[in-house]
């Protein structure tokens, strides 16, 4: 985001605090996370689920010994080292399996792209309740602040409101600026749909929480665009 965007979104709070006693306060992920368990949950149901697959279609792990000696059943002793063979060759397989998915999930898109919808929109959730307490949200002093968290590559947004606004605004109102921010992400136009849901916001917080006589800005109205994952 440019510097002009910026500029324009902590106008936008500025503005918008200026008839509320409400804090408003903006924060931008470029994600929530890098997927790591998602290599790992696939590759285990790959290597639990093909080779189940594999038997309820016909085949035998038997099939595989006639690969390394063609062994013949004819006695207890060959009998048992085919079964022996089998049963190592089955386990190889599934940890071939297992290796060979993790590695092709391990590549970030195809990570994010497995990953269900339900998980990312529990981690963006967790993304934004940590953002709202690490940066004092709920200290204000008539618990009046409210947080517009969206992510970037999850196209999901959060508004958290402090137990000041549940009090007094109904809980549905903020699914019209969670859908503002979502429009913004989709349509590549951040900085537009931070305005706009600031501007919804502060409307918002003019009816039910208007401004008291001393109005102190208790939050920067800066936007906060943090470090994607991993880095510092």
């Amino acid at each position: 985001m440019t510097e002009q965007e910026h500029d324009r979104i902590a106008a936008a709070v500025t503005a918008a605090e200026a008839d509320t006693a409400g804090e408003i306060y903006c924060v931008l992920a470029p994600s929530v996370s890098d997927y790591r368990e998602t290599p790992l949950a696939w590759a285990a149901g790959m290597a639990l689920v093909l080779p189940a697959l594999a038997l309820l279609l016909g085949f035998q792990p038997q099939m595989l010994t006639t690969l390394f000696g063609g062994w013949e059943v004819g006695h207890d002793a060959a009998t048992d080292r085919t079964i022996f063979m089998a049963l190592a060759i089955y386990v190889g397989l599934q940890a071939a399996v297992f290796v060979i998915t993790a590695l092709i999930v391990r590549i970030p898109s195809v990570a994010f792209f497995l990953t269900p919808g339900g998980q990312k929109a529990r981690l963006v959730h967790r993304a934004a309740m940590q953002q709202f307490l690490s940066h004092g949200l709920h200290a204000t002093r008539e618990r009046t602040g409210v947080l517009l968290f969206a992510s970037l590559a999850e196209h999901r947004a959060e508004v958290i409101a402090d137990e000041g606004i549940y009090a007094a605004a109904p809980k549905e109102v903020w699914e019209e600026v969670v859908a503002l921010l979502i429009d913004g992400l989709k349509r590549r136009k951040v900085a537009d749909g931070f305005e706009a849901a600031v501007k919804r916001s502060g409307e918002i917080l003019a009816q039910y929480v208007p401004p008291r006589p001393d109005n102190p800005n208790e939050l920067p109205d800066r936007l906060v665009v943090l470090p994607g994952p991993g880095r510092a």
